[in-house]
């Protein structure tokens, strides 16, 4: 145990790097925890729960290319009076943009067509761990459930989900008249509800996916740009990692690197993730992954969307990395938790780290 309580984990990165994410499948079969004697032999193992799309259906994928929109030049245009949230119809038009600036498609549901098939059932990954001050927005939510509705999956085949009540209702779903559409259902997991046997996807540390996840076909993404006590910068890929697994606590020792980026890079998720969207109306530089300094949460007026997390990451983090310059504080790296984390998983091939490689798009409307 270290210092935190986390057990603390045996890192080959020889073994676990070799090959990349082209080896990726040979990897977790070669990592799962004794098939015979995992569990319950009526519950999959991580070999049998690699989904694909739809028959004919080839999703969107665009490495390493990013697209970021803002509106105008004040904060508080965007946002409703309380500073916190942004406006649905501003929260709307800068999703909007950003998604037909990524596809070329002329509008939302032809945007969310080029991810999502009418056959696909959808699990769609919220953050609200930092409580509603802090949270990502009901007001991209609501487009994002609507959008794929309106690609033709039907209401009773989305679940928006996060980890626990609390972190749930801090993205304000189902509060304050915030409904989803009709047959739409709002969970949590509370790191107990899988219905996989157990897998090593960090060795010595056996792990399950939440239901959520493995129940769907297709994953949406929707996450925010923090600081992490821990592993340095929390956005995308954390979001996936530790909040659909059932031991996330376990899977924190050494900065949690390797251990986000092979469990994001693990084929449950790689056969899943289609989109991701980044709430940036905020950032918090300092003190998260929860709000416990909200005077590191300041402005940013941004919506960004992409298919490549590793991308959105390192761009992310070059953000928070600013703010902290701008605010006079180390940076991450002098603070010894730069994110590491991210450049195991461009090693692993699941997205791009290379900032001359990231095409990052900014549009402003």
């Amino acid at each position: 145990m270290n210092d935190r309580g986390d057990k603390e984990v045996t890192i080959d990165r020889r073994t676990w790097l070799r090959g990349g994410l082209a080896a990726g499948a040979a990897l977790a079969a070669s990592t799962l925890a004794g098939k015979a004697s995992a569990g319950p032999q009526t519950l999959p193992g991580a070999e049998d729960l690699i989904a694909s799309p739809p028959a004919g259906f080839t999703p969107l994928k665009l490495p390493g290319r990013v697209v970021k929109v803002t509106r105008g030049t004040s904060f508080p245009a965007l946002m409703q009076p309380n500073l916190l949230w942004p406006k649905p119809e501003v929260a709307r038009q800068m999703l909007e943009r950003a998604m037909t600036d990524l596809t070329g498609a002329p509008n939302m549901i032809d945007s969310m067509k080029r991810f999502i098939h009418p056959d696909d059932v959808v699990a769609i990954k919220v953050n609200g761990i930092a409580g509603s001050n802090m949270s990502v927005a009901w007001e991209l939510i609501l487009p994002v459930v609507e959008a794929v509705i309106g690609v033709g999956v039907a209401p009773s085949r989305i679940t928006v989900y996060e980890q626990f009540p609390n972190f749930l209702s801090s993205t304000r779903v189902g509060l304050q008249g915030n409904a989803l559409p009709s047959g739409v259902l709002a969970r949590y997991h509370s790191n107990q509800l899988s219905r996989m046997r157990d897998v090593e996807v960090v060795r010595g540390v056996p792990t399950r996916y939440a239901r959520f996840l493995t129940d769907a076909t297709a994953l949406i993404n929707l996450a925010l740009i923090k600081d992490h006590s821990i592993c340095g910068y929390t956005g995308l890929l954390k979001n996936i990692t530790h909040g659909s697994i059932v031991n996330p606590s376990a899977h924190h020792g050494n900065h949690a690197n390797p251990q986000i980026a092979l469990l994001f890079g693990h084929p449950i998720v790689q056969s899943r993730v289609r989109l991701h969207i980044t709430d940036g109306f905020k950032l918090n530089y300092d003190g998260g992954p929860l709000d416990k300094k909200p005077q590191c949460r300041i402005p940013h007026g941004a919506v960004y969307v992409t298919t490549d997390a590793v991308a959105m990451d390192t761009v992310g983090w070059q953000v928070v990395e600013q703010a902290r310059r701008d605010h006079g504080i180390k940076s991450l790296t002098e603070a010894g938790r730069a994110p590491a984390y991210l450049q195991t998983a461009a090693d692993l091939r699941v997205g791009t780290y290379d900032l001359n490689a990231i095409r990052l798009q900014s549009t402003s409307l």
